[in-house]
């Protein structure tokens, strides 16, 4: 008679049925580009009653396992290391540690001491156009008495960055125990511009310029304090001159200074926070970069924030931050190696200015469904000591917006990008509304190849020496210099919308296109600095397009060209004039980078 209580078998399974073949998804709707080989059939096995995997005490102990990953593949004699080489493993790269008996003179002990080199080179040919005054003492062509002069100019820079870091521990899974990391960065670049008084404030020299300059990008010590779990949650400081940007895009901060920042995070990662102060460099004139020859500034920012993953919704990453910038410079005159007056800026009453402002914001950057968001949100509260329109005391009260949507649709990602930054609509009251950051470089709006974020558009007939905006900054500032002068809440305030898109033609080429049209929030400061009764908001509208391509499929050679057109609206057709009469301003970019 048949045991009752015995198990019945389980059913079997029915073969799976043979589907249309279709291309490797990642993400639902997204495959690679480019033609993919159907896939072969599902194989499906049906172990019915098999045995279990032994316990791991029944495999012999005669066995001793490889600690490492590099000490396997030595013994197995599969790759030959080339110092040159930077795909396979490579003891300069980091990939192999240091053979301390090699190299006696370094302070170092035991086995995981790993050094990692670095090599970057940076070449940029940038033809282009924009609104250039006529010297008033002189200028490069006789009879050139209008306003504005001839607006072709172009740039060539050339930029080396070589980095070395040695720092210790297996950082496959765990940070490092202590990292030392300085970056140097060489600059030479050459402008020609057709007017006087443009790249020198003195008469008597040409529109032409060649410079260089060695800036110290990075240079601190990396400590790891301890583990607070055992998936390596942890706390470090770092010291020293080192990159850190405030939020996704940088909108705020997004520099290389000298500071000390405390980080880590906790619950697998799921929290990460950083508490920071930095005390400002101050930048070479020409080449943006570090000067750790002159004085620092006298500017000082404090940095708090907060990540969360998966917050407010799966898939979303939100924070949280708090900047403090405190700027003392009132009883400094900065004048650059060109001989414009930075600090204070010739604007107004032409006297020094100390702030303080605190920037409260959140920030959100990860996927809704389907769509991809990045969004920031600030204001920014604070007292200007002295109002450079009313010469007392104003507070500030100012406020900024920033989001972009994307949607990816098999090789194609479509964006639609929106911001605003307030203006000041009371020029001589005591409150300033206009926003205004410590030191922004934007990724958003097609970033570098817009027109408007690539291009300083210079005021002239307002203040000297001041621009409208800044190089690589999308803002409406009406600062002197973006690397050089002080944060300007007296400004026009900043509103764009675009849209755009990114195509993935090949694995290794990429065509992007952005549209974006640009309004001031508002244009009573602009009205009284040049003693207009009105000014439109309208700037214009900014179309670029971007082709890049990365022939080795990755990031060790990018080849980029890129142009971009202005074609001006009411509001720029009202500051500026050119002799073609409302013709549009173009601006392209020819870049190669190198990487090692």
């Amino acid at each position: 008679m048949a045991d009752q209580s015995a198990p019945a078998p389980p059913p079997q399974a029915e073969p799976p049925r043979k589907e249309e073949a279709s291309p490797v998804e990642t993400i639902e709707g997204r495959h690679r580009p480019g033609y993919e080989k159907p896939l072969p059939d599902p194989v499906i096995q049906n172990n019915i009653g098999a045995v279990r995997p032994p316990p791991p005490e029944a495999f012999p102990t005669d066995q001793i396992p490889v600690p490492d990953r590099w000490r396997l593949i030595q013994s197995l004699g599969l790759v030959k290391e080339r110092w040159f080489d930077p795909y396979n493993q490579n003891t300069l790269k980091g990939d192999r540690p240091i053979d301390p008996h090699k190299v006696p003179w370094l302070p170092i002990h035991g086995e995981d001491w790993f050094f990692a080199a670095s090599a970057v080179s940076d070449t940029v040919l940038e033809p282009r156009t924009f609104p250039i005054p006529v010297g008033v003492q002189t200028t490069e062509r006789p009879q050139s008495l209008d306003i504005f002069g001839k607006d072709a100019s172009y740039v060539f820079s050339q930029t080396f960055i070589v980095g070395a870091s040695l720092f210790k521990g297996s950082t496959a899974f765990k940070p490092p125990e202590i990292e030392y990391r300085v970056a140097l960065a060489f600059n030479i670049n050459h402008v020609n511009v057709p007017e006087r008084r443009v790249l020198f404030v003195e008469p008597s020299k040409p529109s032409h310029r060649t410079d260089n300059f060695v800036g110290v990008q990075e240079l601190f010590v990396d400590y790891h304090l301890r583990n607070t779990s055992d998936r390596y949650d942890f706390e470090s400081i770092r010291v020293g001159i080192q990159p850190f940007q405030s939020d996704f895009r940088g909108f705020l901060f997004n520099d290389q200074q000298l500071g000390v920042r405390f980080f880590g995070n906790r619950d697998n990662n799921r929290f990460q926070f950083n508490l920071a102060a930095f005390w400002r460099l101050e930048k070479d004139t020409n080449s943006g970069l570090n000067s750790v020859i002159e004085r620092p500034r006298d500017d000082f920012v404090f940095i708090g924030n907060l990540y969360r993953q998966d917050f407010l919704i799966p898939g979303l990453t939100s924070q949280v931050t708090a900047v403090y910038n405190r700027n003392r410079e009132a009883g400094r005159i900065e004048v650059d190696d060109n001989g414009f007056p930075v600090r204070p800026a010739l604007l107004g009453d032409l006297r020094g200015r100390d702030y303080d402002v605190v920037y409260l914001g959140y920030n959100a950057d990860g996927r809704i469904g389907r769509l991809n968001l990045t969004a920031s949100l600030y204001g920014a509260l604070g007292q200007d000591r002295n109002s450079f329109f009313t010469s007392r005391p104003a507070q500030i009260r100012a406020y900024f917006g920033a989001a972009e949507l994307s949607y990816d649709r098999d090789w194609m990602r479509f964006r639609l990008s929106g911001l605003y930054a307030s203006g000041d609509k009371r020029p001589y009251d005591n409150v300033e509304n206009g926003f205004d950051a410590i030191f922004e470089n934007p990724i958003f709006a097609g970033a570098d190849t817009s027109y408007w974020i690539r291009q300083t558009i210079p005021f002239a007939g307002g203040g000297r020496a001041v621009s409208i905006n800044g190089r690589n900054g999308i803002l409406n500032s009406l600062r002197s210099s973006k690397e050089q002068g002080q944060s300007n809440f007296n400004n026009p305030g900043t509103a764009l919308v675009g849209v755009g898109g990114d195509f993935d033609i090949t694995p290794t080429t990429r065509l992007s296109t952005n549209v974006n049209h640009l309004w001031f929030a508002d244009t009573a400061v602009l009205q009284t600095l040049r003693n207009e009764g009105s000014i439109p908001k309208d700037i214009g509208w900014d179309l670029s397009a971007a082709a890049i391509w990365r022939p080795k499929a990755t990031q060790n050679i990018v080849v980029r060209l890129s142009a971009a057109v202005l074609a001006p609206g009411k509001g720029f057709r009202d500051l500026f004039a050119n002799k073609a009469q409302d013709r549009a301003y173009y601006s392209i970019l020819a870049n190669v980078i190198l990487s090692y």
